[in-house]
């Protein structure tokens, strides 16, 4: 996983680390901010570490989706064939959210949301009297990522809908001196507005199902490249859902989801894995009567094992018993192991407990169910160069144990990751967005509580529509 970014001493910054089923562990960290970055630039940072972890021990290299990196990728191919470059998963499904997002229908919405936030949270009289009305629960709330930002803030107004409707109807609103402001009159418009509620209920219907699949994408909890492109097929349906199957309505979306998964999210990995993963398989046998996913699984075979011999094995006797679910595939506790997709249920130990006939499928099983789909676990979290003077590169490769504990093993204090919005998840309102309308420039508290970030935030996406 690499990933470049900018440091408070404005410094250009590479990081780069090593991800499996136990973690991510930091590796290197590469300050050169005279050199351009270039594909061939970060194609011989990744290639120098491939060499000394052992191209065997490498299945993909994991980036965002800039054009550098997708230059890298094109070099990578041609030194080392059988290691995948894949785009992170973060990235591109906030590429999508936020091309929904653009879209005339939604953008008028999160564009009052927004308005109407930063009114409330611009003043300290409205910003009390809100918490008043909510009891001291926030509009800005915590989020499982930075990118789901208008998501959460619109699902916090929605939960608020009643009592804020409360505050602006109520005397000491009518009484304040933002009642008269343009600002204030147009806030009562909006929250008093029907129609922008039933913009909301939308947004979050549309834009939900993707949040899911970026909190499941984004997250640590266990490896998620067996999930992604089948949550993402999930979300698809959940949206056409949504417009009651309306091609016409939910065309536009769709567009949006697969011009960005298009080259990204559907790698011969991701479909490998998507087929490898029995709680998919299992549920929908079909999957293995469409030419994509399979042409995918053929090329992730052929990749993952030069031997001709042995892709006959697998393709040819090994792939046949997983798909006829034979020996251990075909046992009921098999199918049983599978038949939930809860916070318990691994695919590589469903692999280790029934794919000991076909040891060559539960490998290449085991290493891509094994793979994270992100590369978000390397941004700022390792702080190396906030404590590091110099130009020298921080390498914890050569000589050391690495030990998958969340910090940079072997490394003294300043190397410690400094957690960022990715974990802690706080909205971000920009200062510029709080200019207030008061001369006397009253300042707004900054010390509030927000709301828990529990799994409870994303249980329903809104309240129904109103006819």
């Amino acid at each position: 996983m690499t990933n470049a970014w900018i440091d408070r001493k404005r410094r250009s910054i590479m990081n780069l680390c090593v991800n499996c089923k136990q973690g991510t562990c930091f590796l290197s960290s590469k300050e050169d901010s005279e050199a351009s970055h270039t594909g061939v630039y970060i194609f011989d940072y990744v290639d120098k570490f491939i060499e000394n972890i052992g191209a065997q021990n490498v299945v993909q290299v994991v980036t965002d989706n800039a054009s550098n990196n997708m230059a890298a990728a094109d070099l990578l191919k041609i030194k080392r064939p059988n290691i995948f470059w894949t785009s992170c998963g973060t990235h591109t499904i906030n590429l999508m959210l936020e091309g929904i997002g653009k879209q005339s229908k939604f953008k008028a919405t999160i564009d009052k949301a927004k308005a109407f936030t930063i009114f409330v949270y611009a003043h300290r009289n409205t910003l009390a009297m809100m918490r008043k009305y909510t009891k001291k629960r926030d509009i800005v709330r915590p989020g499982v990522t930075r990118f789901a930002t208008s998501f959460l803030t619109l699902q916090s107004l929605m939960e608020k809908k009643q009592e804020l409707r409360a505050m602006f109807s109520s005397n000491a609103w009518g009484e304040s001196k933002w009642a008269k402001s343009p600002k204030g009159k147009t806030a009562y418009a909006t929250v008093m507005s029907q129609a922008f509620w039933n913009g909301v209920t939308l947004c979050l219907k549309v834009f939900g199902p993707l949040v899911m699949v970026l909190r499941l994408v984004d997250g640590d909890r266990k490896p998620s490249m067996g999930f992604v492109y089948g949550e993402l097929t999930k979300a698809k349906e959940e949206i056409k859902a949504a417009y009651k199957q309306v091609e016409t309505n939910y065309r536009p979306i769709l567009d949006v989801i697969d011009g960005k998964a298009k080259g990204r999210l559907d790698s011969a990995l991701h479909l490998t894995a998507y087929f490898l993963n029995p709680f998919y398989f299992f549920n929908n046998s079909t999957i293995q009567d469409d030419p994509i996913i399979m042409d995918g699984v053929l090329t992730c075979v052929e990749a993952f094992f030069h031997d001709v011999n042995v892709q006959d094995e697998v393709i040819n006797r090994e792939l046949l018993k997983y798909k006829n679910k034979e020996g251990g595939f075909g046992k009921p506790l098999a199918t049983m192991g599978c038949a939930t997709n809860n916070d318990s249920y691994d695919p590589v130990g469903w692999w280790s407990n029934y794919g000991n006939h076909t040891p060559n499928l539960k490998r290449m099983a085991t290493r891509i169910l094994s793979l994270t789909s992100n590369s978000s676990g390397c941004e700022r979290n390792w702080s190396t160069f906030e404590g590091v003077s110099g130009d020298e590169e921080v390498d914890l490769v050569s000589g050391l144990t690495w030990e998958v504990i969340g910090e940079a093993t072997g490394a003294d204090e300043v190397l410690q990751p400094r957690r960022t919005t990715r974990n802690i998840g706080v909205r971000e309102l920009h200062e510029e967005d709080f200019v207030s309308e008061d001369d006397t420039k009253e300042e707004v508290d900054e010390d509030f509580e927000c709301e828990s970030n529990g799994d409870e935030v994303m249980h329903g996406y809104g309240e129904e529509e109103d006819e």
